[in-house]
Parts: structure tokens; C-alpha cells; sequence
């Protein structure tokens, strides 16, 4: 893919192994690693324990359970992309049951192009969650940050006696003279006067 930064990680929750093969060696080599595969809900519930999938493929049913909660549950405790397989006949139902969650479902049989145009639906919504998370993130960092220098002003204001720009000002000079950021400026501050 153009300017790949990222693998996504695959977890296949499939009781027939023929059909987890066949979507196995459609993903593989296209920026899909590693790809995991398991036999039952059960299997799949212990290895999101262990770690976080990109994408979670589940193709119903499955021997110790339906699926369509397994499917509900990983997309709503998980970040993964969830794309859900079913029979033809149980397609409305089970898709009404797990759209709210934000689990995109496939009726079976289907094409393999089909297939792969739904896998990079959830690639590229995953692409995009990633970057709002990276960015919601990065703003958390930012308002943390002006939070601690908001406390170490006050801390000045009332130990020092500053007004409110005498403590920004001293603030910046102090970052600016020791080459240190505003943030780490701060929490010498607080820590000096607390």
C-alpha cells in the first residue's frame, strides 16, 4: 500500500478450516501481520485477552457459540474492525442485531473480491480511528500540560506574590534560560513550593 506505516494485525474466529485458510491466503501479503487463526468464541475471547487485533474476522457458527456475541462483544471492549460472516438466510437478522456495535456483516457464500473490498473498509476506518486516537492523544498531552503550568502560576501568585503575568513571564524566562520546557519548568516550581 501507498505510504504504509502500519500492519494490521488479523484474528480469524472460523471452525471450518478450509474457509479460514481461504481467507488466511487472501490476506496474506497485503499488509495483513500476523494473521491468527482459532476454532471456537472461546479460543477468540483468550487470545484478545493476550493482545489487541486489528481486525477480527468471525465466520459463524461457531462450535461453542453463534458468533453474532462474541462479534458485539469484541467491537464494543476492543479497537479492532470487526467483519462478520453468516448465511444468507440469517443475514437480516443477525445484522440487526450487531450493526449498533459498528460490526460490518457479510452474507455467505460471497465473492472473494467482496471480501477484500470489506477488509479494506475496516482497514481504512481502522486507519482513520488510529489518527483520531493518535490525535485525541497528543491533546490530552497538550492540556495536561497547560493544566501543570496553570497550577505552577498560581503556586507563584501565592508564594511568590506574582501577579498572573509576572508568573507566566518568570515561567517562560526560567524554561527559556535553562533550556528546559515550560512543563518541566512547572514541576520544579511545584514540587519547590509544595
Amino acid at each position: 500500500m501507498l505510504f504504509k506505516e502500519y500492519s494490521y494485525s488479523v484474528l480469524i474466529v472460523c471452525a471450518s478450516e478450509k474457509f479460514g485458510k481461504q481467507i488466511e491466503e487472501m490476506l496474506r501479503g497485503n499488509d495483513y501481520y500476523p494473521i491468527t487463526t482459532v476454532r471456537s468464541a472461546g479460543e477468540a475471547r483468550r487470545m484478545t485477552l493476550e493482545r489487541t487485533y486489528d481486525i477480527i474476522i468471525i465466520n459463524t457458527p461457531l462450535p461453542d457459540e453463534f458468533g453474532a456475541r462474541l462479534a458485539a462483544d469484541i467491537a464494543c471492549s476492543e479497537k479492532s474492525g470487526v467483519l462478520l460472516f453468516t448465511k444468507s438466510e440469517l443475514y437480516e437478522d443477525v445484522t440487526a442485531k450487531v450493526i449498533d456495535f459498528g460490526v460490518l456483516t457479510l452474507s455467505k457464500p460471497t465473492s472473494a473480491s467482496l471480501i477484500m473490498q470489506s477488509v479494506r473498509l475496516l482497514y481504512a476506518t481502522q486507519e482513520r480511528l488510529r489518527r483520531v486516537n493518535e490525535k485525541n492523544a497528543s491533546l490530552e498531552e497538550r492540556m495536561e500540560e497547560i493544566r501543570l503550568i496553570n497550577h505552577a502560576k498560581w503556586v507563584l501568585i501565592e508564594f511568590m506574590k506574582m501577579s498572573e503575568n509576572e508568573a507566566h513571564h518568570y515561567i517562560e524566562k526560567q524554561a527559556m534560560d535553562k533550556r528546559k520546557s515550560k512543563k518541566e519548568i512547572a514541576e520544579i516550581i511545584i514540587q519547590t513550593y509544595k
